[in-house]
């Protein structure tokens, strides 16, 4: 297995395009399958359409469903940090992505995206893995 850890500040940015990074981890590698894991408790990996607006929409539906107030029992850090410790079921810490000849086998639309609504904690390491078949 190779595996690699990208440091990420979301400190003015909810979602993150981890594409680029990702093509270049498995440039080069072969066929096999890439594993993107969020080691935190209140963000999660993606694969959705940015650029679009899409990723405002994702933002944007998650606070709606997610609102920032006081009835999460979870409660310290800022208010409605609770909502951040909920965000993990609804987008979860990890995909695997299937990968031939050194790219990942995405959409043409498609991006892998962190996503991370917590403002208490913008430094984010996200670990790379990936098994050659």
């Amino acid at each position: 297995m190779h595996t690699d850890v990208l440091d990420v500040t979301t400190a003015d940015r909810r979602t993150v395009d981890l594409t680029d990074e990702v093509r270049a981890f498995c440039s080069g590698r072969g066929d096999g399958l890439l594993n993107v894991f969020v080691p935190h408790a209140t963000a999660g990996v993606a694969i959705f359409e940015t650029g679009a607006g899409s990723d405002a929409d994702v933002v944007d539906a998650l606070e709606r469903l997610l609102p920032r107030d006081d009835r999460y029992v979870h409660a310290h850090g800022s208010p409605g940090h609770g909502a951040d410790h909920v965000l993990p079921a609804l987008v979860a810490p990890s995909i695997t992505v299937p990968v031939a000849d050194g790219r990942p086998l995405l959409g043409t639309w498609q991006s892998i995206v962190l996503v991370d609504l917590n403002r208490d904690n913008a430094r984010r390491e996200v670990r790379l893995s990936f098994v050659g078949g």
